[in-house]
């Protein structure tokens, strides 16, 4: 019988202890072929070539399924915390808890061995009030009635993606661009387009092509008007089996869904079942936001979805992150692999969109440029210091553009900043496989081809009507590229043309001048031209003085018809 009052001391196994994972040996050069037959053969989730090098089994499994058996297992080594073999199990379980994937345990002979956090937990620390306090009402509310009606199918409900990120960084750490949103992204542990059918009669969203079904993808979205988009899926796990494919997805439990994501900080969710919002985090997002860092969640991230590389630019520029160093390297390692056949440039040309809705589309851009992300496009692309220079006013371009009603695809113009000074066929080849076809394809290729000599005739003009003639029938995605591009005489003409000469047009209209005495035909068009040329110059300032223009033009008209020629009208309307 235990005497009252005595303490006994608490068993602590040590990190020797809670090893639970065999770690193998390769040779330095080793390949994935070879490292993942030697981790098989000996039953070891790690591998080390040696050093600190740690590289794990399935990694291995998921190079080989990627076509990459020949590829240096070095190239996907991991950075894995290393404690001492009497290290406390508190200092272990900690660096799971921070979002280790394993924690090598080793003594003065080497490693000894791994530890794995335990699988199938996935009860987190309740938020509460402090976490919903930091949502829209509107948001609040749906959230809870989400929960309710998922306790009442029987299953669980998660809020994760970018509203748990950006509700789990402090006030004010997170700049907002133009495109941060507020879609809700809800997983579901069960049927997820059930329960989006039963949410869209219990949020009231219209019925009239509110919810759209992704049955491949297990997803559904449904639009409420005080929330705005609501992203149901069913909890799932990705396999990709080509390197820059779609994946292959299955219904699978919240840790896992979780564990497919793109970056860490991504990788969080939150309860909602119990009303005390349950945070989540089994990679260490939490630990991420703090320390304002984006790190992928294995080596072959960017391999297997390359598209995560322009979400990774995208990020560090809105949220004000650094990738870590060894997420640079991984991302290193997918564009040496490049290309990817598999991947489709219209994926690429929505992370483009959502780019240039950002607040800042020419950071993101001259970074995705400096790293050679639009090797994507095109194998030939070269990122040049006189891009990056242009792209720096792409985003005051897109705003002028905006602010005068241009109308013209965001994409076009910032496909043409990252393409224009491209040899021409890499440049059309990129356009292509972003998607343009037809006549965009061919108005872009015009806009490139033209702009210089273009330019150049304006920067020469003298008078306001020679400004204004090359410029008339001039497709809007030209104009702002020609703002772009420009010097300040050339950038000054556009900004006149588009606020003024753009709607200037003569009193008289068509059957005017014909009254007076114009045959119809080519004639009357050439006349209006002049009228509108003379209002350009200020030489003709009303209808009376356009009258008296037109009766000039027609006894100098048939003076020099009767000579064999137009005139000067014909000359000054060329």
């Amino acid at each position: 019988m235990a005497k009252k009052a005595q303490a006994y001391p608490q068993v602590d196994p040590g990190a020797e202890g809670l090893v639970n994972m065999a770690i193998a040996r390769v040779p330095a050069g080793a390949r994935v072929a070879e490292a993942l037959r030697v981790a098989r053969a000996r039953n070891a989730g790690v591998v080390t070539p040696g050093g600190t090098m740690w590289v794990l089994r399935e990694d291995l499994a998921r190079g080989a399924r990627l076509g990459l058996e020949d590829l240096p297992a070095a190239a996907l080594a991991r950075p894995l915390p290393a404690v001492e073999a009497g290290e406390t199990e508190v200092r272990v379980r900690r660096l799971l808890a921070a979002g280790a994937a394993l924690v090598i345990v080793r003594d003065r002979r080497g490693p000894l061995g791994a530890v794995a956090p335990a699988s199938g937990s996935d009860v987190g620390a309740a938020l509460g009030p402090r976490f919903a306090q930091r949502l829209p009402e509107a948001t609040r509310e749906a959230l809870v009635a989400i929960g309710r009606l998922a306790v009442a199918h029987g299953v669980r409900t998660f809020l994760a993606g970018g509203t748990v990120r950006d509700a789990m960084q402090e006030p004010g750490t997170s700049p907002a661009g133009r495109g941060s949103g507020g879609d809700l992204d809800i997983v579901v542990e069960g049927d997820g387009l059930a329960l989006a059918r039963a949410l869209a009669g219990v949020l009231g969203a219209p019925p009239a092509g509110a919810l759209v079904e992704h049955v491949r993808f297990l997803t559904a979205s449904l639009t409420v008007p005080a929330v705005g988009r609501i992203d149901i899926a069913t909890a799932r796990s990705e396999r990709y089996e080509t390197r820059g494919a779609l994946p292959r997805v299955m219904p699978s439990t919240i840790g896992q869904d979780l564990a497919r994501r793109d970056f860490a900080i991504n990788a969080m969710a939150v309860g909602l079942g119990s009303g005390n919002f349950e945070l989540l985090d089994p990679l260490g997002g939490r630990n991420d936001l703090a320390r304002r860092r984006l790190r992928v969640l294995h080596p072959l991230s960017f391999v297997e979805d390359p598209t995560r590389i322009f979400r990774a630019a995208r990020y560090a520029t809105r949220l004000g992150f650094a990738p870590d160093g060894w997420t640079a390297r991984a991302q290193a390692l997918a564009l040496s692999l490049a290309p990817y056949p598999a991947l489709s440039g219209q994926r690429i040309a929505a992370e483009l969109e959502l780019i240039l809705g950002d607040a800042r589309p020419d950071v993101v851009l001259r970074r995705l440029g400096r790293v050679g992300a639009f090797r994507l496009l095109d194998a030939r692309y070269r990122f040049r210091p006189a891009t990056a220079a242009r792209l720096s006013a792409l985003g005051a371009a897109l705003d002028w553009a905006g602010s005068r009603g241009l109308r013209m695809a965001p994409l076009e113009l910032g496909a043409l900043a990252v393409l224009g000074d491209q040899p021409r066929e890499v440049a059309l080849s990129a356009l292509a496989r972003l998607g343009l076809s037809g006549e965009p394809l061919a108005r872009a290729g015009r806009v490139l081809h033209g702009a210089p000599a273009l330019a150049r005739r304006l920067a020469a003009a003298t008078r306001p009507s020679e400004r204004a003639r090359p410029l008339w029938d001039r497709a809007d995605l030209e104009l702002a590229w020609l703002w772009l591009i420009g010097e300040p005489p050339v950038r000054a003409a556009i900004e006149w043309f588009v606020a003024q000469a753009r709607g200037a047009r003569s009193a008289l209209g068509g059957d005017d001048i014909v009254a007076l005495g114009v045959a119809r035909g080519v004639d009357v068009a050439r006349v209006l031209a002049a009228l509108r040329d003379a209002r350009l110059d200020g030489t003709i300032n009303d209808r009376d003085g356009e009258a008296v223009y037109v009766r000039d033009w027609i006894d100098g008209h048939i003076t020099a018809d009767q000579k064999g020629g137009m005139g000067w009208l014909r000359n000054s309307s060329s």
